[in-house]
């Protein structure tokens, strides 16, 4: 026992009023670092669900470099089979170049890039360019009545929105 604690009447040894305080400071050191410890727990989880988030969105949205180089290949097969239909034109040739314009965007929608459906939908500026506003009697306001470029989303992102002529009240 130290020599400053007292055994009391009832047989319990008495603390110094300093050594009580002192056990209070740790005490209350020890709450602070097992807080603080806890804390630190609990960011570092935080900042390993964060990098893995990260992590799936860059594999997620890798190819979209790639993809970008790619779109002009497929606008030029468009064009070619546009050239083609307008010409009349139906041989081998024709069908040999759509389907590789089918090929290209099956392998395209493998990896979640996907064609912007505008044509008779209503005008969305987040899908959609407007290029020219065009007078419709057929058409309501704002629907798109002709595609220009088609537009492509990775997964729920736009990487190219479509550039469409929009119908307006004559």
């Amino acid at each position: 026992m130290n020599e400053t604690n007292e055994i009391t009447d009832n047989g319990a040894a008495a603390i110094d009023p300093a050594e009580l305080e002192n056990l209070q400071k740790l005490a209350a050191e020890r709450d602070q670092y097992l807080d603080m410890a806890q804390r630190v727990r609990a960011e570092f989880e935080n900042y390993q669900k964060r990098s893995q988030k990260d992590r799936e969105q860059e594999r997620r949205y890798a190819y979209t470099p790639l993809i970008f180089d790619l779109l002009p290949v497929f606008d030029n097969l468009e064009r070619t089979l546009l050239a083609a239909q307008q010409a009349g034109e139906t041989g081998a040739l024709v069908q040999g170049v759509a389907m590789v314009q089918n090929q290209f965007l099956e392998q395209l929608k493998r990896h979640g890039i996907t064609r912007i459906e505008a044509l008779g939908k209503p005008f969305d500026p987040n899908l959609h360019q407007a290029v020219v506003q065009q007078p419709s009697a057929e058409h309501e306001p704002n629907t798109v009545v002709q595609v220009l470029e088609q537009g492509f989303m990775n997964h729920e992102r736009v990487l190219r929105p479509a550039k469409v002529i929009v119908s307006k009240k004559e």
